[in-house]
């Protein structure tokens, strides 16, 4: 699991900096047994309009091209998985 949780964070390095242009982020805050990605989004990712899009044809298909077994990928409030 922790090869895979590295491989993710590789993916999400890539689109880092377009996230970061734009105020955001992203933040990997756990992967499940049945290999879900959860993830929080941070700073203009928060309220953005558009975040569904980034998370859907940008983050999404990053980390499904990286991890191909990956059974989907959502944002979750990390104060809900502490």
């Amino acid at each position: 699991m922790e090869a895979i949780k590295n491989t993710i964070e590789e993916a999400l390095n890539k689109i880092r900096p377009y996230l970061e242009a734009d105020g955001g982020n992203v933040k990997l805050v756990g992967v499940t047994d049945d290999l879900e990605v959860l993830l929080e989004l941070e700073g203009a990712c928060v309220s953005c309009p558009m975040s569904m899009m980034t998370m859907k044809a940008g983050i999404e298909d990053t980390i499904r091209k990286a991890v191909p077994n990956v059974k989907s990928v959502r944002a979750v409030n990390l104060a809900e998985h502490v």
